[in-house]
């Protein structure tokens, strides 16, 4: 049995992986990619963590996993389904919380006998484990409108800095107001002929420094108070059909490509069923990553929080595992 399961291996879980290997764990670390670093590998350029001013997401994934690997940290290639608690047996064989309790006299040494651990099940095997730290992250949410499944991948896309280079010369549209939606328009504005950036309300949400750096290309326009309604073409994306939320007023922009930038999705799923979750999704824990479940923690964008950022999330792996030592002492 191990004594923590890290699910994921993005900046949460590889800060996880990095600091359970430094405090002598039994860990092992689950990723359902061939490579590790989550959504920092689509990103095209990190100028906000510390030391490291302009490297490429790639690079910074890279980095955290040459550190985890040079420490020795154990991964496996695993896709979660799943995770149960594991129950203890006493010398008539598996028993029920209820009969356990009876035989107990505190609700702490009854708490303590009823729960050994937990499996993570996998689509090949089941891991026993003490502790799991869920730092599955998040996947990026959609539009659903008409057109949007169908020319997905032939026009549509949610990553500018993994698709932008298709564009080059051509009319994009970015949907969203966020940070992301702004560094996505910048990104693209550098090779793009003109880039719209659509946005439902009339102010972005995005940081001050990138409103004003997108703000200031001559081949951004910004559509206030719109929202998109439906992608057209044949073979590939020819237009985007476009509302103002205000006026009612339609119109169709000719573009070659939309870039939905409009939220991401807590992939919590698989932990559903032992640990508690917002109206989001979202993984409820405090800043030391536990959650209401004794032996669950979670870490990075798969946890509720104000701020989801690559140095937020690498910091909760290190204070998930701070957690993880304090439950199994």
């Amino acid at each position: 049995m191990y004594d923590v399961v890290i699910i994921g291996s993005g900046p949460a879980g590889l800060s996880a992986s990095i600091y359970a290997k430094r405090a002598g764990l039994n860990a092992v670390t689950l990723e359902k990619s061939p490579m590790s670093g989550g959504q920092v590998l689509n990103t095209y350029e990190v100028d906000n963590y510390p030391g490291l001013p302009g490297i490429n997401g790639f690079d910074l994934g890279m980095k955290f996993r040459e550190h985890a690997d040079k420490l020795g940290c154990e991964f496996k290639e695993a896709a979660v389904v799943g995770v149960r608690e594991l129950k203890k047996v006493g010398a008539g064989g598996r028993q029920t919380g209820e009969m356990q309790a009876a035989s107990i006299t505190t609700i702490k040494e009854a708490a303590e006998a009823e729960n050994r651990g937990f499996a993570v099940i996998t689509e090949q095997e089941e891991i026993e484990t003490k502790t799991v730290i869920a730092a599955m992250g998040a996947t990026h949410a959609k539009l659903n409108i008409p057109g949007e499944e169908a020319f997905s991948g032939k026009g549509v896309s949610y990553c500018a800095t993994c698709d932008g280079a298709f564009f080059r010369g051509g009319v994009t549209a970015v949907i969203g107001g966020g940070d992301v939606a702004v560094e996505d328009a910048i990104f693209l504005a550098r090779g793009c002929e003109k880039v719209y950036l659509i946005h439902r309300r009339d102010e972005l949400r995005a940081a001050a420094i990138l409103q004003k750096e997108m703000m200031a290309l001559p081949n951004v326009e910004i559509l206030w108070d719109t929202v998109a309604r439906e992608i057209e073409g044949e073979e590939k994306v020819q237009g985007l059909v476009v509302e103002n939320v205000k006026t009612g007023k339609k119109e169709r922009l000719t573009v070659d490509g939309v870039f939905v930038a409009v939220g991401i999705i807590p992939s919590s799923d698989a932990l559903q069923d032992v640990a508690d979750c917002d109206e989001k999704g979202y993984l409820t824990a405090g800043e030391d990553c536990v959650t209401g479940t004794p032996g669950i923690f979670a870490a990075g964008d798969v946890r509720r929080k104000k701020l989801r950022q690559i140095i937020t999330a690498a910091a909760d792996g290190a204070n998930a595992v701070t957690s993880v030592l304090e439950y199994l002492a």
